[in-house]
């Protein structure tokens, strides 16, 4: 088997609030970079970490991650709808390697996803549907959140699972690194908004237009510099990229949920998707050893997020 990463962030305001054009050219010329990455590679089997924002997983169940055997994209923000692509026997495979080694893992047979998993496939592959995929989601949102430590446990543990199947793998990991966007919480949420987080009633057409309308005024307003929103990171986010470079993967055992909201923002624990991701990197080599060929960041105010790219083998 061989074995790469990519991670990749994502946001629901590309294309709809973008930022000057120099700096959409350099974003432009790093996912290029990783879109060729990706075309040498030719991967036979993607593993794709990413979180949800409500529209999958919700507080009448919400586990900590979760793999799927069967995916279906709703479509928000302008990506595409419908099945993902994926391999429902290597998904089931690499479930019962997980558990054989010991990580608890819920498995879902028709998982519902959202941009977070859409746009990497559309950016990277040209749609949802073009490459064999297993979908794991990690819980980046919604409170309370387990230790960081765990989600190494669960990257490490599918990416020996992952050894074993004997195909060229790429382990694709989709989160913005710090911001801090308008996402509702549950604790002190008014009964209606709280009856939605906890039950997951599908918005209506109209429901989800207005939704996503706030969500772009919301980057306005960032960009803008009016809002209480926690500030993008620069220093934080490149501590993780040193360390996800340098391979110092245990070092995330020690970042505490309170401290990485505090300094990355309440959505900055969607960085869990690149720290298992690399793990499983480093678990698929025999000597744990990677080497990281790209790395791009910016902040971006207008997309409200600290913005990565990055490509290891």
């Amino acid at each position: 088997m061989t074995a790469a990463a990519v991670g990749l962030s994502h946001s629901p305001l590309i294309g709809r609030n973008d930022p000057a054009p120099d700096v959409l050219a350099r974003v432009a010329q790093a996912v290029a970079g990783a879109r060729d990455f990706v075309r040498a590679y030719d991967p036979e089997l993607v593993v794709l970490y990413a979180p949800d924002h409500y529209n999958g997983f919700f507080y009448k169940e919400m586990p900590p991650f979760c793999l799927a055997t069967e995916a279906h994209a709703v479509g928000d923000f302008g990506t595409g709808a419908g099945p993902l692509s994926v391999d429902t026997e290597a998904a089931k495979t690499l479930a019962q390697g997980v558990l054989d080694r010991g990580v608890d893992l819920t498995v879902s047979a028709r998982m519902t996803v959202d941009h977070g998993f859409a746009q990497p496939l559309e950016v990277l592959f040209g749609g949802i549907d073009r490459v064999p995929v297993v979908p794991v989601f990690v819980n980046g949102v919604a409170t309370p959140l387990g230790p960081v430590g765990r989600i190494r446990a669960l990257g490490t543990a599918i990416g020996r699972a992952a050894a074993e199947l004997d195909r060229r793998v790429l382990f694709l990991a989709s989160g913005g690194l710090s911001h801090d966007p308008p996402v509702p919480v549950l604790d002190g949420a008014p009964p209606r908004v709280a009856d939605a987080l906890i039950e997951g009633r599908p918005p209506t057409p109209e429901q989800r237009a207005r939704g996503e309308e706030r969500v772009v005024q919301a980057g306005r307003d960032y960009a803008a510099g009016s809002t209480a929103m926690i500030p993008i990171n620069p220093e934080w986010d490149n501590r993780l990229l040193d360390h996800l470079e340098k391979g110092e993967l245990a070092a995330f055992d020690t970042w505490s949920v309170e401290g990485m909201a505090r300094e990355g923002g309440g959505s900055a624990h969607e960085v869990r998707a690149w720290i298992a991701a690399f793990a499983s990197l480093a678990a698929a080599s025999e000597s744990g050893a990677y080497e990281m060929t790209s790395r791009f960041y910016e902040a971006i105010p207008a997309w409200i997020a600290g913005f990565a790219v990055a490509t290891a083998r």
